[in-house]
């Protein structure tokens, strides 16, 4: 995103002969179009426009391209270590990967459901450590949270109720937040044991 930002910030001071060229392409086709420029000599703004722009493009398409890989293992991984996680609704490999890093990096926060909300940050007490991981847990289950309220019924027929109860947004996502900590502590807390055992 940063490198999508720098682009665009150079095109609004680019030659404007390349800035109405450019005008009409947006996203992966504008990528692709300023990967393939071949600057001259670098003796004219024009030049030295194209020329940045086109290491800025290629940056992000190796950029993009090593972060396929990366998603492609993390996706391998996340499934073999936890599938039942996986499997939940609204988990992927990234939210899946921040939820056993979270539990990983803390075992001993694992003794309860209720340390596993607090270690989170959807417990009533927060947690005291300020780790990222705790912040990369809330956002996890967020993303969880934000998914279901889209196309998971069940969760949808809870914020009808609890909204007609006179509850805020804010409050409901995080009553679903405390919720989905309590489910995903159950999964982890069984495929660990599973683990144990074999």
């Amino acid at each position: 995103m940063q490198i999508v930002n720098q682009i665009h910030s150079l095109l609004v001071t680019a030659p404007a002969d390349l800035r109405e060229q450019l005008r009409s392409l947006t996203g992966r086709s504008l990528i692709e179009t300023l990967a393939a420029f071949r600057p001259r000599p670098i003796t004219t703004p024009m030049a030295a426009a194209k020329m940045t722009l086109r290491v800025l493009a290629r940056r992000h398409q190796h950029l993009g391209n090593e972060i396929a890989t990366l998603n492609v293992e993390l996706e391998r991984l996340t499934q073999e270590v936890a599938p039942e996680l996986c499997a939940l609704k609204g988990v992927g490999a990234d939210v899946a990967g921040a939820l056993l890093v979270a539990a990983g990096d803390n075992p001993e926060r694992l003794r309860s459901e209720a340390s596993f909300a607090q270690l989170c940050g959807v417990a009533p007490l927060p947690a005291s450590s300020g780790k990222t991981t705790g912040r990369q847990a809330n956002n996890a289950l967020w993303r969880i949270v934000i998914g279901r309220l889209r196309w998971h019924h069940p969760t949808r027929d809870y914020v009808a109720c609890r909204t007609a109860e006179g509850l805020s947004k804010k409050e409901i996502i995080r009553c679903l937040k405390r919720y989905v900590a309590r489910e995903v502590f159950r999964v982890i807390v069984a495929e660990r044991e599973l683990a144990h055992a074999a």
